[in-house]
């Protein structure tokens, strides 16, 4: 008789645990998030700025054609910078060469007329060796570069037309953050026959000019 109270209490306290286990187990958390937002994504569109890794300038300078003196020339340069120790570019110049001194000499000179017009176009490449910083003043520093730069191109000279390789040195000043300052100096070599025999020429080129980064 004593055993039927007891196991109707074990019944009736395993019913009430599992009633309490089911309603524990059913709650949330507290610190469960009651309301998830719902955002709409967009698109955004980052803006491109420009790397300026292109370069388009004019020059003014002086070439001294073997044989023949000075003169003024000048043209248009476009380059493109790949690193920034290396670059290539192309470069367009004319200038007006003058056969005066023959002229004192020979009766009627060497040219058809007193001057003729040369005009060159060569690319190249060119390499950063010293770039750094130059001082204008004291508080004023400036972003520099030497470089060295060698090519191959053409000379369009008294209805010849003769391949021409060029090489020398420049030094570049960035006086803003687009503009920049060139001096350059740079030998063509290629080959003439004007007097009946076929010569390698040196005809040294010193300008200076400015360049517009993009």
């Amino acid at each position: 008789m004593t055993r039927t109270p007891t196991i109707l209490l074990l019944a009736l306290a395993t019913l009430g645990g599992a009633d309490a286990f089911a309603q524990t187990s059913g709650q949330k958390p507290a610190n469960e998030q009651v309301i998830v937002p719902q955002v709409d994504r967009r698109d955004v569109r980052t803006p491109r700025y420009p790397n300026k890794d292109f370069e388009i300038g004019a020059f003014l300078g002086t070439y001294s054609a073997e044989n023949f003196g000075s003169s003024m020339v000048y043209g248009l340069r476009l380059g493109y910078h790949i690193t920034e120790d290396v670059f290539v570019q192309a470069t367009y110049g004319t200038t007006e060469v003058s056969d005066e001194a023959f002229r004192r000499v020979l009766p009627g000179g060497i040219f058809a007329n007193p001057k003729e017009t040369l005009k060159y176009y060569n690319l190249s490449a060119g390499y950063n060796v010293l770039p750094g910083e130059i001082f204008l003043g004291r508080n004023v520093a400036k972003a520099s570069a030497v470089y060295v730069i060698a090519g191959i191109g053409s000379t369009d000279f008294i209805s010849q037309k003769k391949q021409t390789i060029n090489f020398g040195l420049g030094m570049r000043v960035l006086v803003r953050d687009r503009l920049s300052v060139q001096v350059d100096i740079r030998d063509h070599v290629y080959s003439l026959d004007l007097l009946g025999e076929n010569t390698s020429t040196n005809n040294v080129e010193f300008t200076a000019g400015l360049s517009w980064y993009f």
